[in-house]
């Protein structure tokens, strides 16, 4: 037998699995990430309360297909998760989940997650997080992940769908605030994940992955968090000047916007590559307390004035 089949037959054949393992392929952090803002993305799309079978079934539909995108990314990446320190033990990595097994685990979670949605939610919803899924487990994971180093940025609108996906299981159309929401999570990505890379340069050398920082330099790569970050704090400013959210939302994201330039900053001026592991954890604080506050401004405060001018 070849080494190549020895290789994938190694791979195939499962050591021991458990259900942990199932849920280590879902992205479990991930997709809560993701989940926080699709219902809050339901929420803001109506002024009162959105009906829990709406909220219950569309977000478990939405959360079941993104944890099929994330096994998909799982399997497509299994080879590269054995040369990277933070993913070496994940499980069809190590050999605990064959290929088989988590192959219909993605495809049962995929189907299960979008019939979920077509029967008790929307075609439009169902639709749109298909396009996601295929666009983070296909397109991104497949192709961009390896091709160029703006994956990030051109692979980011999948990433950045859940709260439209949330907007549109409500309200069944795609509301111009609710894209807002998704500008705000593709403007976040790049710094987001950039300066994860910074940390994990050597890895993803290793991996052979082209980021940012691989291809172009720490410099370069952290000149473009800086931007990328100015941009964000340019584009959380919206959801406040058309109206969509009032003061408290748009000091929240004056605050929490300088708090990542903050960071951006410092990461900029330093050596200590540490500083690209500290500046990623505040961008996952930043988009959630972001979010958070929206959640409190829409429902505490009276609507913003400027709504009355558009």
């Amino acid at each position: 037998m070849s080494s190549t089949a020895t290789e994938v037959l190694k791979v195939a054949t499962p050591k021991s699995s458990s259900w942990r393992d199932y849920l280590e392929l879902c992205k479990p952090r991930v997709v809560a990430l993701m989940i926080l803002t699709s219902v809050i993305g339901m929420l803001l799309a109506v002024p009162g309360m959105v009906p829990w079978d709406v909220m219950i079934l569309g977000n478990l539909g939405i959360a079941l297909c993104a944890g099929s995108a994330a096994t998909v990314n799982h399997l497509v990446d299994r080879q590269i998760d054995q040369k990277m320190r933070r993913t070496l033990n994940r499980p069809i990595a190590t050999g605990r989940l064959g290929l088989v097994p988590a192959s219909l685990f993605a495809l049962s979670t995929g189907l299960v997650g979008m019939a979920i949605l077509m029967i008790f939610i929307n075609p439009l919803t169902a639709w749109l997080t298909l396009a996601s899924l295929l666009g983070y487990a296909v397109v991104y994971t497949l192709f961009l992940k390896r091709a160029t180093p703006q994956n990030i940025v051109i692979g980011g609108i999948a990433g950045a769908a859940p709260p439209l996906l949330g907007w549109t299981a409500v309200t069944g159309e795609i509301g111009g605030h609710g894209l807002l929401l998704v500008l705000i999570i593709f403007a976040w990505t790049p710094p987001h994940f950039w300066a994860l890379a910074v940390y994990r340069k050597e890895e993803y050398a290793k991996a052979d992955i082209p980021m940012l920082p691989v291809t172009h330099g720490e410099h370069y790569t952290k000149i473009h968090i800086v931007l990328y970050t100015f941009i964000l704090f340019a584009v959380s400013l919206l959801p406040y000047a058309t109206g969509m959210l009032n003061w408290l939302y748009l000091l929240g994201a004056v605050v929490l916007g300088g708090g990542f330039l903050y960071w951006a900053v410092r990461l900029l001026y330093s050596d200590d590559r540490r500083l690209g592991m500290e500046t990623f954890k505040y961008s996952i604080i930043y988009l959630m307390a972001l979010f958070i506050i929206m959640l409190l401004d829409h429902y505490l405060l009276p609507p913003n004035p400027l709504m009355g001018m558009q």
